[in-house]
């Protein structure tokens, strides 16, 4: 399954990818990626219910890479199978929303996972 890191996130919004994040509503209102838009199926498809998906695709392009996201990336995993069934061009951003938040402010972890990926890259 294709990931993308989000650094390499950051480089191509706003015009290269389409964030589709799958968290729950209220989740999404809280805080998101900007630019970012939701359709709230995580708990369908952490069920396994795919198809959840279907009547959110009429406002994803399908002339973009699709990003989707949910809490820590396994989740997302699944619609990105399910997108790419239905013909789109689709990742996974790495380690979902928390990892996001993590590279917005720069924490250790971030750094650290950042370091430990230079070394055996």
């Amino acid at each position: 399954m294709d990931k993308i890191r989000p650094s390499e996130l950051d480089d191509r919004l706003p015009d290269d990818a389409f964030v589709l994040d799958l968290r729950p509503l209220g989740d999404y209102e809280r805080d998101h990626i900007d630019g970012s838009h939701n359709a709230p199926v995580y708990d369908d498809l952490r069920d396994g219910d795919a198809e959840a998906l279907d009547p959110f695709l009429d406002h994803v392009p399908d002339d973009v890479e699709v990003v989707t996201v949910c809490k820590a990336g396994v989740v997302a995993e699944e619609a990105t199978s399910h997108l790419h069934e239905r013909g789109y061009e689709a990742t996974t951003l790495a380690c979902g929303y928390r990892g996001w938040r993590h590279y917005e402010q720069n924490t250790k972890l971030h750094r650290l996972s950042s370091f430990l990926r230079g070394l055996v890259a």
